[in-house]
């Protein structure tokens, strides 16, 4: 396999052949619990009937057209996503990574247009991660990601400490394009972001004259209990970029727009061939549907509330913090423990997790995952922490 397909992923030598609901296995008839949800993509989890329907129907109909013209199916996911999330107007796309791109393009338009060549920085948070396209692993605020060999990276990128109010007082000014906060920073460890602070960030940043973003790739369409994250932190971003979760499994993203961002664009500005192709579109009504219901979210937030507290009454010795919002989740382990052996033994024993920063365990299970699926995923992960606690 390996001799086939580039092994960027470092992936482990497991072959998946089916799914449903949060439950996987691979091609010896091995079951696994789902806790990563292809690392919060698979939001409703594996053969949700609906989703399936709707991609089935929605590919004896149309699979792809061009964006030179328009799919009923893609005004339709536009008008929910819109309508949900309260923004004016969108920019459909294939990954985070490129809507994270459109936004970085636009904050670099917004800025020529509102203060001119030099009002070119966007702001970022370190420890953040927005992408690994060059000019997405500039914005990211981890040293780890800015490697010799991809050298020169793009200029115009800065970052200040998230929850850092010192950091705020000069970090705006006529150069500055935008701030971008990453909600919750999952690659980065799954810190959580003060909404305190990230109101008081914006609100700097919109007194030098810069607009403010919004980085949901993961922490978007319901993963942390609300629609989007910036709901419960409050501070309104004129952008936010959206993918992963978006439609289900089918790769898409989404660059939203409202107030001074909705117009920076025109035609020509930011284009591609397979962006909101109706395929991804059918999918996405499905999950927009779906997950902005209240009741599905309030047993979101439940769920999330009851792995996290399992996690904390055991009392393991190694385990420093547990934290998160939602059903995006990380374990702090201290130094004594690497978190990648607890990855390696989870996946031995059956339930797919993954590691985040240098110190997390990191859960990101389908939003409609059941309790019995939770509770199975809960019994290997304290199986697998107290053998480490026995070494």
């Amino acid at each position: 396999m390996e001799k086939k397909i580039l092994n960027n992923y470092g992936s482990f030598d497991v072959v998946f052949t089916k799914g449903k609901g949060s439950t996987l296995w691979d091609v010896n008839g091995k079951k696994y619990i789902d806790f990563l949800s292809g690392i919060g993509v698979n939001c409703l989890g594996h053969n949700y009937k609906p989703l399936v329907k709707a991609i089935s129907d929605q590919a004896k109909r149309q699979i792809h057209i061009s964006n030179y013209y328009l799919s009923d199916i893609g005004l339709v996911f536009a008008d929910e996503l819109l309508a949900i999330t309260g923004f004016e107007k969108g920019y459909f796309g294939n990954s985070g990574a490129e809507a994270n791109e459109a936004a970085i393009k636009l904050a670099r338009k917004y800025g020529q247009l509102n203060g001119g060549a030099k009002r070119k920085t966007i702001i970022t948070l370190e420890n953040s991660f927005h992408g690994r396209t060059l000019a997405t692993l500039t914005a990211t605020g981890q040293e780890k990601f800015h490697v010799d060999s991809f050298a020169p990276y793009p200029e115009g990128f800065k970052t200040i400490r998230a929850n850092n109010y010192d950091d705020i007082k000069t970090a705006f000014d006529d150069t500055t394009a935008a701030l971008f906060i990453e909600c919750i920073q999952g690659e980065g460890g799954v810190n959580l972001v003060d909404a305190d602070w990230a109101k008081a960030a914006a609100k700097a940043a919109r007194d030098a004259g810069a607009i403010v973003m919004a980085d949901e790739v993961q922490t978007g369409i319901g993963r942390t209990g609300t629609f989007l994250a910036s709901d419960f932190l409050g501070f309104e971003p004129e952008v936010v970029t959206l993918a992963k979760g978006i439609a289900g499994g089918v790769p898409m993203g989404a660059c939203l727009f409202r107030g001074k961002a909705a117009n920076v664009f025109v035609a020509g500005d930011h284009q591609s061939t397979f962006a909101g192709n109706p395929l991804a579109c059918a999918a996405g009504c499905v999950v927009a549907e779906t997950v902005s219901d209240l009741n599905f979210l309030d047993r979101v937030n439940r769920t999330g509330e009851y792995i996290r507290k399992t996690i904390k009454d055991w009392n393991i010795p190694f385990v420093k913090e547990v934290r998160g919002r939602g059903l995006m989740i990380g374990t702090q382990i201290d130094s004594s423990i690497n978190p990648a052996d607890i990855k390696v033994r989870c996946l031995e024993e059956g339930l797919c997790v993954t590691t985040a920063g240098s110190d997390v365990v990191r859960f990101l299970p389908p939003l409609n995952i059941s309790d019995k699926e939770v509770n199975e995923g809960l019994s290997i992960f304290h199986k697998v922490l107290q053998e480490f606690s026995a070494k």
